[in-house]
């Protein structure tokens, strides 16, 4: 009998722990991308949005509203 409700204990907690989604990461990690064109694809659309963001910027307030920094990514992303 007291065997019978430690093997019932151990799977709720075995249960309870494969729907905590820290502990799944662990032993799974999600993955991010499927193929390399689809992490380029990814990383080209982040530099598009940095890119139209700092764009924006540009044409609410003008250039001088822009920050030494935000000028200098702004030039190594249209490099790319």
């Amino acid at each position: 009998m007291i065997f019978l409700i430690i093997v019932i204990f151990a799977v709720l907690i075995g249960f309870l722990l494969t729907r905590n989604k820290s502990v799944r990461k662990i032993f799974k990690p999600d993955q991010k991308y499927y193929t390399i064109d689809d992490e380029y694809n990814a990383k080209r659309k982040e530099r598009q949005d940095e890119i139209d963001q700092l764009l924006s910027k540009i044409g609410k307030n003008g250039l001088k509203d822009l920050t030494e920094k935000e000028r200098k990514r702004l030039d190594e992303l249209s490099k790319k």
